[in-house]
């Protein structure tokens, strides 16, 4: 790792980061998802035998219960037991975030208000390449099933003898996911925006993925949503002379364990930024040293972190300063692998300085809202001035027209 000072340029560098597009990438993609487009199945079955190296037959894409069913014999007997805590930890937290649907009345019998309702149809992307993911199936189908979302999908590329991970499966069948898909890759991605004949359209398409994956969600954003644009992963530690070092390099390590993943340490403390140096060898970072803690807030909530560690003696104070980041967590037995598996929010979280705009994945994301407006005579008359001054300057008289219909 390289300590550099609070004044250093190579701070904007870091400020400045984002998802890095490549031409090639963005090219491919776009034939992939043309392809699935147009050809649906044969296309998804093409790319399978492609990138996958497994050749399916169209039948073959959609898991069937017998393989779930034995994926049961292929887990430790302890996995489902061990599930439970989390899945409680889990609903808990997002039963908490569900909002209602509501009503305000106004004068002249005015009522206006918001509809919550769940999306329909959501797709999930469950990577299982250099590490099967099974972590985040429940961190995205539970909060998606606690907002009521109708039916949930999920997509998971095959390994080479066409199985998807035992764990994936049973998680899925655990948390009663409806359908279940052997597909990976822009290909997959392209299936849920589009549908095919045997894998559905969604409304919606979440979870994480390769620089192919993402790529292929930002180009069919717009026909289809997404939870968001994820680049690398990250971790900044806040820490002071009083903190422990051990807690802070197992930490950095345990970042450093993530492909191309962002570990930084701001610090106050000269002895504590020497000594994390001295046992980090071969691990990409940055060590930032800051006059005092307020400026480690400060260069913090600019680097707008994926997680951010506060290890200081009283963290809660700290915390209050903190603007931009997609998880926190405070205190000494709070690392930031608590919130990848066990406590309960989403580690589905925006990296690449987005946390300055964006929140970790929620419940909310799975409801959407309409507006309710409701005008009695006496009130719609209360407004035509008002309403004809607008419509004038803008122009749009037949806006007024409708209005004045009313009262003829």
């Amino acid at each position: 790792m390289k300590i550099i000072r609070s004044t250093s340029p190579q701070l904007e560098k870091i400020y400045c980061r984002q998802f890095v597009r490549s031409k090639r990438v963005t090219e491919k993609v776009k034939r992939i998802i043309e392809d699935v487009r147009v050809l649906g199945d044969e296309a998804v079955l093409k790319y399978t035998k492609k990138f996958d190296r497994v050749r399916l037959a169209p039948k073959q894409l959609k898991v069937s219960q017998i393989e779930i069913s034995g994926a049961y014999q292929n887990i430790s007997p302890n996995f489902v037991s061990s599930l439970k805590v989390i899945i409680e930890n889990v609903t808990q937290f997002y039963r908490r975030t569900i909002k209602k649907s509501w009503r305000m009345k106004g004068q002249d019998g005015v009522m206006l208000g918001e509809n919550y309702t769940p999306l329909e149809k959501i797709g999930v992307y469950i990577p299982a390449g250099t590490a099967p993911l099974v972590s985040s199936v429940y961190m995205t189908v539970l909060p998606a099933k606690i907002a009521g979302v109708k039916k949930i999908v999920l997509v998971s590329p095959p390994d080479e003898t066409g199985r998807i991970n035992p764990h994936i499966l049973v998680i899925a069948d655990l948390l009663k996911v409806d359908e279940i898909y052997r597909a990976g890759g822009a290909q997959a991605i392209a299936a849920l925006a589009y549908g095919t004949k045997t894998i559905p359209r969604v409304d919606k398409i979440v979870g994480p993925g390769n620089i192919y994956v993402t790529e292929a969600k930002r180009q069919v954003f717009g026909y289809v949503d997404i939870d968001m644009i994820a680049g690398p992963t990250e971790l900044v530690v806040i820490a002071s002379r009083y903190s422990d070092p051990d807690f802070i390099v197992a930490d950095l390590k345990a970042q450093a364990e993530h492909a191309r993943g962002l570990a930084i340490l701001i610090t106050n403390s000269k002895s504590l930024a020497r000594e994390v140096k001295s046992r980090m060898d071969g691990i990409d970072g940055f060590i930032i040293l800051t006059e005092n803690l307020e400026q480690a807030v400060g260069i913090s909530n600019k680097i707008a972190p994926e997680h951010l560690e506060i290890l200081v003696h009283n963290p809660q104070r700290l915390v209050k300063g903190i603007r931009n980041a997609g998880a926190i967590f405070l205190g000494p037995y709070s690392p930031a692998a608590v919130g990848d598996y066990v406590a309960g929010p989403s580690h589905v979280l925006p990296t690449s300085g987005t946390a300055r705009f964006f929140s970790g994945l929620s419940a909310l994301d799975f409801i959407k809202s309409n507006h309710i407006i409701s005008y009695s005579k006496k009130a719609l008359e209360r407004i035509k001035e008002p309403l004809e001054k607008i419509a004038g300057i803008e122009g749009l008289a037949r806006h007024l027209d409708s209005v004045k219909a009313r009262f003829k």
